[in-house]
């Protein structure tokens, strides 16, 4: 897969969602190889041989009107999409998957098909397969070739972050060398690898067992972090950040334990993370924030391979979180 120079494209109406035009797009999307910029609407690419195990990441990338799959840090798909058009703009941020349906219908836009969906709001957003008429044309959804959809289907999991925003930057991997959140002592990595001990990672799970959507939210405007678990608040704890300067908007994925250096592996995936000029390395930025033991302790009785630690500047009030949804908004 390479990567070429992406120009912006024009924003116009286009036709609603039909079993017709989903035929139509079912009969144009395939598997091709050629470079990102050059994919023509319905195509995309398709190599998770690249990495065959592992927590799976998205980015939706407005302006490039694609979305880019990574697991465990490393890309194995591309696709064209449609994204929301003007009056009905597709919000940026950063989502989780809430729920999964492969033969969904939109109870809203007159029963039409919305097959191998990904929730990512309860207020109707969601990925799925769609018209791709080559520009922003949905009602906030994210349309994707009716094949590609399919792929995607079967990689995600409840709880599966997805990104949408500007532009996308490739992800990393961090081993960091302590317990998040604590001391860096050996204790607490005992204890963190205690607390994984025995959970699945992400890509053993069915949708016969129960997911538990976990992620934690840190602001650091607010100085406050939150536990929440299938939409639910568990546990809140003032933060506490070192040093100066703001924290910028990064994405933490944890992936496990890492043996040989008694510390937490993770992919993080920064976004809009220059502000004002000022950019903090995601490992540098995750050293500077602790919480109270108290909140330690209970994060720790619910970490497991998929958690998303989501660290903001953005305040914690309704404006920036939806509540249920627990999305976090640019």
């Amino acid at each position: 897969m390479r990567e070429g120079k992406l120009t912006r494209r024009r924003f116009v109406a286009g036709s609603a969602l039909t079993v017709a035009g989903l035929l139509a797009a079912e009969a144009v999307a395939r598997d091709v190889i050629k470079e990102i910029h050059a994919l023509k609407p319905g195509e995309f690419t398709w190599h998770p041989d690249r990495q065959p195990f592992g927590p799976v990441a998205i980015v939706v990338s407005l302006p490039e009107q694609r979305v880019h799959v990574y697991r465990n840090g490393v890309r194995i798909a591309v696709s064209t999409c449609s994204t929301g058009k003007p009056g009905h703009e597709t919000p940026v941020g950063v989502f989780v998957v809430l729920q999964k349906d492969k033969h969904h219908r939109s109870s809203t836009y007159n029963n039409a098909p919305m097959p191998n969906m990904n929730r990512l709001t309860w207020s109707g957003v969601a990925l799925h397969a769609g018209n791709l008429p080559g520009y922003p044309a949905s009602h906030g959804c994210i349309r994707l070739p009716m094949a590609f959809s399919e792929r995607l289907f079967e990689v995600t999991h409840l709880g599966t972050p997805v990104i949408i925003a500007g532009a996308h930057d490739d992800p990393a991997e961090l081993v960091h060398p302590g317990m998040v959140l604590g001391a860096y002592a050996e204790h607490e990595f005992e204890a963190a690898t205690a607390a994984l001990a025995g959970k699945k990672r992400p890509e053993d799970w069915t949708e016969a067992e129960r997911h538990p959507v976990t992620s934690l939210i840190a602001s650091g405007s607010e100085r406050r972090i939150m536990l929440v678990e299938n939409g639910a608040v568990l546990a809140e704890s003032t933060l506490t950040v070192s040093g100066s300067g703001p924290l910028g908007s990064h994405v933490f994925m944890l992936k496990g334990a890492h043996d040989k250096t008694s510390g937490l592996e993770w992919v993080t995936l920064s976004h809009n993370s220059d502000v004002d000029g000022f950019f903090e390395p995601e490992e540098r930025a995750l050293r500077r924030i602790s919480a109270d033991p108290a909140f330690v302790k209970r994060m720790q009785a619910h970490m497991h391979s998929g958690m998303v630690l989501i660290m903001t500047d953005a305040p914690l009030h309704p404006d920036t979180r939806s509540g249920r949804d627990f999305v976090i908004m640019s």
